[in-house]
């Protein structure tokens, strides 16, 4: 949002498994696809849904990004798989920058991970980051399409946000080994903010 803002961009906001709406991909200048506590597997109409768009958006080159499910399901529409991943990962964790694909992105994040599901590597695509517990996460395909298994968009308030709502999730089979209150007691770093505001910008002209 700060980004769009900053930017003199207009930002459109949908809810899709609150209310079903979507956009076009003719009235989409650049797509952003977000997580939430589903899996692209799971059998909601809206999922489908959200994969059309992002197939329409691909086939006009259009630039988009996904984050988390939104990753997941990008790499479904390139033709790729999501399946569960060996590791657990919820909580601060270093992501490893493993590509110059994108200029100016920092070697190493303090990252917020928040899933259990792993994309494979869609064809074609280079490898943006790894943690150390899971090779796969992130990508960038055709210059126009990053997809990220961890977070960056986060505020500290939206950190708060997820852990009152889904704070349960960090407590069980969690190989990160982090409470709910140690995750909240990690402020977001600064670095974050810079560099998916670097990714956004490299979509933008690409």
């Amino acid at each position: 949002r700060s980004w769009a803002e900053e930017r003199g961009n207009r930002l459109y906001v949908y809810h899709p498994a609150t209310f079903g709406i979507f956009p076009k991909a003719d009235e989409t200048d650049l797509l952003v696809i977000l997580g939430g506590p589903m899996s692209p597997g799971d059998d909601l109409p809206w999922l489908e849904e959200e994969r059309q768009l992002i197939k329409d958006c691909l086939k006009q080159h259009l630039p988009v990004l996904g984050i988390c499910l939104g990753a997941q399901q990008i790499a479904l529409c390139l033709g790729s798989s999501v399946h569960q991943a060996a590791h657990k990962e919820v909580g601060w964790a270093p992501v490893y920058r493993q590509s110059d694909a994108i200029p100016d992105l920092p070697e190493k994040l303090l990252a917020l991970h928040w899933h259990q599901d792993m994309f494979e590597m869609p064809a074609g695509s280079s490898l943006l980051y790894s943690s150390d517990l899971l090779a796969n996460q992130g990508y960038l395909v055709n210059g126009n399409v990053i997809g990220l298994q961890f977070h960056l968009e986060q505020e500290d308030e939206n950190v708060r946000e997820i852990v009152i709502n889904d704070g349960a999730y960090a407590e069980a089979g969690n190989d990160l080994h982090q409470s709910p209150a140690e995750i909240l007691a990690q402020p977001v770093p600064a670095a974050n903010k810079r560099a998916i505001y670097t990714m956004l910008d490299y979509l933008s002209v690409h």
